[in-house]
């Protein structure tokens, strides 16, 4: 069985290199904070800068509940992460989708983002009535870092 990728954009008035580091270091400053997948509600999400870094959500007590790690690190253009989160939001060291970011410089001179959430079969059998959720919940994540990039003052690099 193979599931069609989940793809979304957005667009960002910050520069490419801009829109990486946005999207990657103030990721917990964009990030809607409240409901995550841990014991207690998040305040933080983070990815680790580099290939092997961690992709995880804190709790205002500073417990740390993984998500998945970083697979691929190639600012300011591309950005592979691994979603080792289950169908019950367990993280699953066994489980491995892929979450392709890629940042293209815009003709405005902001940055084109697109988004690929692929291997989506590796959920099971259920994977495709349990992916409506996570194809809704990608439109939101990109449109809170597109207005928070772009709330920002200085979108210089």
């Amino acid at each position: 069985m193979t599931i069609a990728p989940i793809r979304r954009t957005a667009h960002t008035k910050a520069p490419p290199a801009k829109a990486f580091e946005i999207f990657t270091g103030q990721i917990g400053r964009w990030w809607p904070k409240g409901n995550g997948v841990g014991a207690q509600p998040l305040v933080e999400v983070v990815i680790q800068p580099g290939v092997g870094g961690r992709w995880f959500e804190r709790d205002a007590e500073g417990h740390e509940t993984q998500w998945g790690c970083v697979l691929e690190w190639d600012p300011p253009g591309r950005l592979v992460l691994g979603w080792q989160l289950n169908r019950e939001k367990r993280f699953d060291p066994h489980l491995i989708t892929e979450v392709e970011l890629t940042f293209r410089a815009a003709p405005d001179g902001g940055t084109d983002v697109s988004l690929e959430h692929r291997n989506l079969e590796r959920f099971g059998q259920d994977a495709v009535q349990w992916l409506s959720s996570i194809g809704g919940g990608w439109t939101q994540k990109l449109g809170e870092y597109a207005d928070y990039a772009d709330d920002l003052p200085d979108q210089e690099e």
